[in-house]
């Protein structure tokens, strides 16, 4: 009998266990969606207000067609495979500009940021160029490299230079001097000090700097592109709107939203893997 009373013990005891783990879940699920939905208003009101306002006349349906009629025009051309050629050429010409800034510019900034004799000869010539407009140097870029695939990677690589080095700057010269003497305390060697100190500390500011190289790369891409291409989504955008085909203008404007929405989600993704040291210690 005692046996058999423990055993209905331990069930009841597993079933309200079950149950509270429901309801957790169900409360956890609840609150994801009701986050998703205050995060979402506001893109799907401008949805809604975008098809609406054509069909009640408010915009003129010829130069501002209906959400639907986009969509449905972007679906038509993405499955034809004529939205995903310039798709690929847009997207190999702002990868290979944007990774080479990464790799000159990250070194460079951390050099500069850390020692003061470096930034003193190079300041000067930065201050010179991040101040020029990158698409005032557009003609320039064409002239001496051509029309070809180098003067537009070109122009991407100097559009994503500057983020890059001066937010790594930024983020090594803004580093708690409290961690750097308490390193130094404990007999770091400035190699050892620059890799597990100033280098980790550095990172969210240098991602604050890669984010906004990542935005550059596609907007100088599309002014690039419409400039002198024959291929890619800026060259696509024009050409669709001097041939007076609306709708799938607007479907090359939405895919370069729908590219810098990924390319920005992927971004910070990546940063909170790679600073997840700072979110426990701020926990």
């Amino acid at each position: 009998m005692a046996n058999t009373g423990a055993g209905e013990v331990l069930v009841r005891l597993e079933k309200k266990k079950v149950e509270s783990t429901r309801r957790t879940a169900l409360g956890w699920t609840l609150e994801k969606l009701h986050l998703a939905f205050r995060s979402s208003i506001v893109i799907i009101a401008f949805m809604v207000l975008w098809e609406v306002a054509p069909r009640l006349g408010w915009t003129n349906a010829t130069f501002l067609p209906p959400l639907s009629e986009v969509l449905s025009t972007w679906w038509s051309l993405l499955l034809s495979g004529d939205l995903a050629e310039h798709m690929e050429v847009s997207l190999v010409r702002s990868i290979e500009g944007f990774a080479l800034a990464l790799v000159v510019s990250v070194p460079l900034g951390l050099a500069i940021g850390w020692w003061k004799s470096v930034a003193q000869y190079l300041n000067p010539l930065l201050e010179l160029f991040r101040n020029t407009a990158v698409l005032a140097l557009l003609p320039v870029f064409i002239m001496l490299l051509g029309l070809g695939e180098t003067s537009k990677i070109a122009i991407i690589f100097y559009a994503c230079v500057f983020p890059l080095l001066l937010n790594t700057i930024s983020g090594v010269r803004n580093v708690d001097p409290l961690l750097i003497r308490s390193a130094r305390s404990m007999g770091l060697s400035p190699i050892q000090l620059f890799r597990k100190v100033v280098l980790p500390a550095s990172v969210p500011t240098i991602f604050v700097g890669i984010r906004q190289a990542g935005a550059a790369s596609i907007l100088v891409l599309v002014a690039a592109e419409m400039a002198g291409a024959k291929s890619g989504l800026g060259y696509f955008i024009q050409y669709t709107q001097f041939s007076f085909q609306i709708t799938e203008m607007y479907a090359g404007i939405i895919t370069i939203s729908i590219f810098g929405v990924i390319l920005n989600y992927a971004l910070v993704t990546l940063e909170k893997k790679l600073t997840s040291w700072k979110q426990v210690s701020n926990e």
